[in-house]
């Protein structure tokens, strides 16, 4: 029986109004508009969003990462066993695009003195970089905060090796409205705590000059095998000998007694005296260390 108004006379069927038999038999929805579609994001497969982004300088790893670059509107963390070992080496590839139009790259809190020599092999120099010398906790997030605040700069290094997730989200809110990427170094330890930013990774040196980067976190599917990066900082591909070049085919060497008082690297370079073996110098060998793994105590930061 139709429902009926008060006179006796048939409600009117609202306009547009289909039974789910004429919905199952109709045609296919109408598509999303293109703004729309762009900020969709499903759950299996890479995030993608309209803002600006920077291409990490490694295909391998531009592949993985949500936006194809690193992003910008949001900080991005990156956590390593020891500052001033890969920082640059990982980043610094993007910092030609973004210093390409004038913008300067603001360093907050470096552990180490910037070696410019190196960094002039990423296409940067002193008058791209703004050094801010902040050595507590809250002045470098102070810092931080107020560079992102006014979008005063191109892109933003900022090491954090203390913060709170709270700390972390207000910069996280306030990066929404930064023009270039934020990146926020911070020890490795703290890949178990809760963050809110939306792309952490991983990086630790390995042999043969590569680096070793893990995704553990990402808008999109997991990603638990690390890539690993070809990283020979600028220039020492030039003057590196080919045994310093690939360190691994020395260092699988199976492992000899050392004598009581006798060092490592007098051991190593003994065993790389044996017949057919050319002995590395002290500083191919010194080099080698920092590419496996072992930096020196240098206050150069590259």
């Amino acid at each position: 029986m139709s429902p009926q108004l008060a006179d006796g006379g048939a409600l009117p069927s609202p306009a547009g109004l289909l039974s789910p038999s004429q919905n199952a038999a109709g045609s296919a929805p109408a598509p999303l508009p293109p703004h729309v579609a762009e900020a969709l994001w499903r759950g299996d497969s890479l995030g993608r969003s309209c803002n600006t982004r920077w291409s990490s300088g490694f295909p391998a790893l531009d592949a993985e990462l949500p936006d194809g670059g690193w992003p910008s509107r949001q900080i991005t963390e990156i956590l390593q066993p020891q500052f001033s070992l890969a920082e640059w080496r990982l980043v610094g590839p993007s910092l030609r695009e973004v210093v390409a139009d004038g913008a300067a790259v603001a360093l907050v809190g470096p552990p180490k003195r910037p070696h410019l020599p190196g960094l002039m092999h990423l296409g940067l120099n002193d008058r791209q970089l703004v050094w801010i010398s902040a050595r507590a906790p809250s002045e470098r997030l102070w810092c931080a905060e107020q560079l992102i605040k006014s979008n005063a700069a191109g892109a933003i290094m900022a090491w954090l090796p203390q913060a709170a997730p709270e700390q972390l989200r207000r910069l996280q809110v306030l990066a929404q409205s930064f023009d270039g990427p934020v990146f926020l170094f911070r020890p490795l330890q703290a890949r178990h705590d809760p963050s809110p930013a939306p792309l952490r990774v991983t990086v630790e040196l390995d042999v043969d000059w590569q680096l070793r980067v893990t995704l553990i976190k990402r808008k999109g599917p997991a990603h638990e095998q690390p890539v690993v990066l070809p990283s020979i900082p600028g220039g020492l591909e030039l003057v590196l000998t080919p045994r310093v070049m690939r360190p691994s085919d020395w260092r699988s060497a199976p492992d000899r007694v050392v004598a009581p008082g006798v060092s490592t690297a007098v051991a190593s370079t003994a065993a790389l005296s044996a017949p057919g073996v050319v002995p590395l110098a002290a500083s191919a060998l010194k080099e080698v260390h920092h590419a496996v793994g072992r930096p020196d105590s240098s206050a150069l930061s590259y």
